[in-house]
């Protein structure tokens, strides 16, 4: 086990861990990155505008960023594009922060040991990295594991829910950051969920996952 804590996820460019202490309300720059990505020149121009953030996509940021910045470009997502529009984009955004974390923070080697490994067993060493790096995508909110079949993996006060109310589940962004992630290292089967959200009123953002 103690081999792989090199397995870093999902640490972000720029980031050290010298830096957890005054991480507190900050989020990594994929959060911003993957987002205009996702979004296409000309929509994220008009979504950074509306959050106050045009100049991210001028000077797109290489460490951390305010949480703020990220519940607000949330918030103008739905403001634009409504509930279903602002799901999809942020599912493709988590899709290709999962596919950056693949290609750049997790070592090959590694990736191909828990691939070797019975699901259980590469699910628990994946989620214990996920854990330990929890401040990097959920900044002042809390993130839990919630053992068991389904395994369910919990967001309380993330920034994306504090966004605005929604009628729906909107934390796509995460739901599809651990599909891909669990998909590539625990089981291609892999199905993820969100089955509450704080959006809706729920205490916390639960994301059921299936393999």
């Amino acid at each position: 086990m103690d081999g792989l804590h090199a397995l870093s996820l999902p640490r972000d460019a720029g980031e050290g861990r010298e830096g957890e202490v005054g991480t507190q309300g900050r989020i990594g720059p994929n959060a911003v990155t993957r987002l205009a990505e996702a979004l296409g020149p000309a929509l994220a121009d008009a979504v950074f505008r509306a959050a106050g953030l045009a100049h991210r996509l001028r000077d797109p940021p290489g460490r951390m960023v305010p949480e703020l910045e990220v519940t607000a470009l949330h918030r103008a997502l739905r403001a634009m594009l409504g509930e279903e529009g602002a799901v999809a984009a942020s599912a493709e955004a988590g899709r290709l922060t999962a596919r950056y974390l693949l290609a750049n923070r997790i070592p090959g080697l590694l990736q191909r040991l828990l691939c070797l490994l019975p699901a259980g067993i590469a699910a628990r060493i994946l989620v214990g990295a996920i854990g330990r790096h929890a401040w990097t995508f959920a900044g002042s909110g809390r993130f839990r594991a919630l053992p068991g079949r389904p395994l369910r993996l919990e967001i309380a006060g993330g920034p994306i829910a504090c966004a605005a109310p929604a009628t729906h589940p909107v934390c796509a962004y995460y739901a599809a950051t651990f599909e891909t992630l669990f998909a590539a290292l625990v089981s291609p089967r892999t199905q993820v969920a969100e089955v509450t959200c704080e959006t809706t009123g729920a205490p916390a953002c639960v994301f059921e996952l299936r393999w």
